[in-house]
């Protein structure tokens, strides 16, 4: 689990400067600026350059016109020394990229047979027929460095001028990703600077940025500038990365295991591991460790909390199953709450998810249960209430807890934030058991 993460970069046989790579990303759609479509690839390309020690300085999103293509790419290559365009190169006419960068890089458009040949195949086993629009797709730039399209037709292309590189893929994310990892990532080698980049990131629960990074601010400010801190929030989940970049690997990895440790000995209860490690894991493993079986009584959350926990590979061996009751009827039917404590605390209340929990362990005869209950909104608020109040329950076969939070006015946030802080509430308190039956 504790591990460090290594990416080594070819040397050049000249002086090392050690210069890191600067990269802007452009992507090219309308149905992106206009919301119909996420841009995802950014933030994947974001992640695969970062481990190179590629620095990416700007993503810029931008309309399928020539003269935005144009603009975005002339502003890019005057601050990075990569720029890579996602889009824009399929053979319709709003298409515009593959003409625009031509014209840029003052090149013809030409006929490349060999990619000609590779389209026609493509269409020929899926029992279709080749247009002459289609065909227009093997137009391409004269003299380009082309990279062949494995998972469809429009290849990715490579330009060089002045020591800048400028790379243009399709926007289909799963044709873009075989581009990067098994063509561009590859070309790019000869061109990075000897550096080596250490990565080690700490998971962190339950408790929010603001107050880490009041806990570890004096480990933060004595840093060495070789050695970056970030802080990577979502949905009650925090990432604590330590970045270091160098040429002497085993001084950077002493020197960013030993900037670890210490921020674990000041947070170590807010800690529950390393590298990206999933919460739904971490508990699954402590849940083997004790060969221990759960299940799970949720409201609010309908179901979030165990697509979660199956969302691990092996989660069978420790759960057992849950409940979503929602209505009062079957909280009483499947759980076991009393009516009486329905009709008094109502089903958002300590009172109701302790006895939930207690109902799971009963019924469902398991070891640890988790419950849940609360105002996910936009309605069903009350003044004492109000959306986002959100009461949960962790109980064992001996003991109970319960814990009350107060989170946004968003339905899905809460939902997911809820999995996130019931999952870590059941972490926290395997972990007080554990240490009770140690002293």
């Amino acid at each position: 689990m504790n591990r460090i993460f290594i990416v080594k970069f070819l040397r050049f046989k000249r002086a090392n400067t050690h210069k890191t790579m600067k990269a802007i990303i452009i992507t090219i759609g309308d149905e992106i600026l206009i919301g119909q479509t996420i841009d995802t690839n950014s933030a994947w390309m974001g992640q695969q350059f970062n481990m190179k020690g590629i620095s990416v300085e700007e993503i810029v999103t931008i309309k399928d016109t020539e003269e935005a293509i144009r603009t975005a790419v002339h502003a890019a290559l005057q601050k990075a020394d990569l720029v890579v365009t996602t889009g824009g190169l399929g053979p319709t006419k709003d298409d515009l990229t593959k003409e625009t960068l031509a014209a840029y890089f003052g090149k013809k458009l030409v006929t490349h047979p060999v990619i000609l040949e590779r389209i026609e195949s493509y269409f020929k086993k899926r029992g279709r027929t080749l247009n002459e629009q289609g065909k227009k797709v093997a137009l391409l730039p004269e003299d380009t460095r082309l990279f062949m399209n494995h998972k469809g037709t429009a290849p990715g292309m490579w330009f060089e001028k002045e020591g800048k590189i400028v790379v243009a893929l399709p926007g289909v994310p799963y044709e873009m990703k075989r581009f990067i990892k098994e063509d561009i990532l590859p070309a790019l080698e000869s061109h990075l600077q000897g550096q080596i980049l250490v990565h080690k990131t700490i998971m962190v629960a339950g408790v929010g940025e603001t107050a880490v990074a009041e806990a570890i601010e004096k480990i933060e400010s004595s840093l060495p500038a070789y050695i970056k801190l970030a802080y990577l929030p979502n949905l009650s989940i925090l990432r604590v990365r330590l970045s270091a970049i160098g040429t002497d690997e085993e001084k950077l990895r002493k020197e960013v295991q030993k900037w670890t440790d210490q921020i674990v000995d000041t947070i170590p209860n807010w800690v529950y591991g390393f590298d990206e490690l999933r919460l739904e894991k971490a508990v699954g493993n402590l849940l083997l460790e004790k060969k221990a079986r759960m299940a799970i009584a949720e409201s609010c959350t309908g179901g979030q909390i165990a697509s979660q926990v199956v969302s691990i590979p092996g989660s069978s061996e420790y759960f057992e199953g849950g409940v979503v009751a929602y209505s009062y009827e079957l909280k009483t039917a499947l759980l076991g709450v009393k009516p009486e404590t329905l009709a008094s605390k109502g089903a958002v209340s300590k009172e109701t998810v302790e006895e939930m929990a207690r109902g799971a362990i009963e019924n469902l005869h398991v070891d640890y249960s988790i419950a849940t209950s609360g105002i996910a909104g936009p309605g069903g608020a009350t003044a004492d209430k109000p959306v986002g109040t959100i009461w949960m329950a962790i109980a064992s076969k001996d003991a109970t807890k319960s814990k009350k939070f107060q989170l946004t006015d968003h339905r899905d946030l809460n939902i997911k934030m809820t999995a996130n802080l019931a999952l870590n509430e059941l972490r926290k308190f395997i972990l007080k058991e554990n240490a009770a039956a140690e002293a």
